[in-house]
């Protein structure tokens, strides 16, 4: 079978009426339950990878699939509006839906914890800010059929940070990859903290007890007791176990010759293998999370640009805490692509 990206743009345009039919992008507005209310923009490529973007939670990616196969895992409480969002201490998790991204900063990831006076809850406050400037275009840009979903969001207050993160996801008709593309700029007029945590959330049947975690690792390091006396079989998945307590590592990742780091989650039983690409230099630490419970049968992928999982107190204290200077921006990328084995 000839797939659509081997087309020119005349031969495609000749078989369809709309390019629709192979891939684009639709908006649409959840109309029940938690979620009622908020925007939601799916994407398909025509590769059999699909999507969706919730502008009103950072633009988080969720819902993804390959070929009918889901990619992520969802939490109990599925998709959330941000109305419901619970600041303090472990609410975070009360709006937490999970999906293939959940953004954690902009100046606090990890647990709750106090920093200079301040209450910082789990993860801060980036995933439940809505986007403004969203934009959609699908259009041939050289030679290739593209779909790119772009917005803000601003996460500021009176006496305090005023952070703005400009999102953009790109992908293409007949591809399997998503790209990442975000700045961060300081708008304010004092130095502020710049956390920021990538926090994929993949789940059955991409994960299962068939799964492996391959990554080219400096040092890997367990976070508590409990993940110590999984260090053997940090790279392993079992079947979901009545019991698992969550274990927590913290690896250091070699980069390649083009200073790329790259993350591979296999499942050989499905044919599907998810990578991650990224500059170490953008998001030194990488965090997994490894959760096997029953129906919390998860594990989390997080790259991180400081090694905070205590909260910002703790990246203070290790002197690992980044500082954006007023007008001043930083770049992250990350490539996520879907390898089918099998094809």
């Amino acid at each position: 079978m000839t797939e659509p990206n081997t087309y020119s743009k005349d031969q495609i345009t000749q078989r369809v009426g709309h390019m629709d039919q192979i891939a684009g992008i639709a908006t649409f507005e959840a109309t029940d339950g938690l979620a009622k209310g908020c925007r939601v923009v799916q994407v398909w490529t025509g590769s059999g990878l699909s999507f969706s973007i919730l502008p009103d939670r950072a633009m988080e990616i969720a819902d993804g699939r390959y070929r009918g196969l889901s990619l992520d895992w969802h939490a109990p409480v599925g998709k959330v509006h941000p109305a419901f969002y619970e600041p303090e201490g472990l609410g975070w998790l009360r709006s937490y839906g999970g999906g293939l991204l959940v953004t954690g900063g902009l100046d606090q990831f990890g647990d709750p914890n106090e920093d200079e006076g301040e209450s910082l809850g789990l993860h801060g406050r980036l995933s439940n800010l809505p986007a403004h400037n969203l934009s959609t275009q699908s259009s041939w840009v050289e030679g290739r059929y593209q779909l790119e979903v772009s917005g803000q969001i601003r996460q500021a207050r009176m006496f305090g940070e005023n952070l703005v993160l400009t999102r953009k996801i790109v992908t293409w008709m007949g591809s399997n990859t998503i790209q990442i593309r975000d700045e961060v700029e300081n708008q304010g007029f004092e130095p502020h903290p710049l956390m920021i945590l990538y926090h994929h959330n993949l789940g059955y049947p991409l994960l299962s007890e068939h799964s492996q975690l391959m990554i080219d690792a400096e040092k890997t390091t367990p976070l508590d007791a409990v993940s110590e006396a999984g260090m053997t079989e940090w790279m392993k998945f079992q079947p979901p176990t009545v019991g698992f307590r969550e274990q927590n590592f913290l690896h250091i990742l070699r980069p390649d010759a083009n200073g790329q780091a790259k993350v591979d989650l296999v499942n050989p039983h499905i044919g599907l293998t998810l990578r991650w690409t990224y500059p170490v230099d953008q998001l030194t630490y990488l965090y997994e999370w490894k959760m096997m419970g029953q129906g919390q049968y998860v594990v989390g992928i997080e790259p991180a640009n400081c090694m905070g999982m205590a909260g910002r107190s703790s990246a203070r204290e290790n002197q690992s805490l980044p500082y954006l200077a007023p007008g001043e921006t930083q770049k992250f990328e990350i490539d996520l692509t879907v390898l089918d084995n099998q094809a």
